[in-house]
């Protein structure tokens, strides 16, 4: 077996570049969520019913199953929690 490098972990999961953006970015959308509902300080029910989404739907957020959430429904959820989403496109360094 060779040895490959990558870049990030992401690109090692993955079979191209665009997927591990995609799972680079819902990533890290799912981290701000986790630590804003965590931030709430009350139950799972109270937090789910202000996202809009069921308990379970929610505790798979905190649990960080990211194969459950596409860049849409977190930037739903986001919205849901009273958060904006602000972004930078830059050119990749070399």
């Amino acid at each position: 077996m060779a040895n490959e490098r990558s870049t990030s972990v992401w690109d090692a999961l993955v079979d191209s570049p665009e997927e591990a953006e995609n799972l680079r970015l819902r990533s890290k959308l799912m981290r701000v969520l986790t630590r804003t509902v965590k931030s709430w300080d009350i139950p799972q029910k109270d937090a789910a019913r202000q996202l809009h989404v069921t308990q379970p739907r929610l505790s798979d957020l905190l649990n960080g199953k990211i194969e459950k959430f596409s860049l849409d429904a977190l930037v739903n959820l986001l919205t849901n929690a009273d958060l904006e989403i602000d972004f930078i496109v830059k050119q990749k360094a070399a």
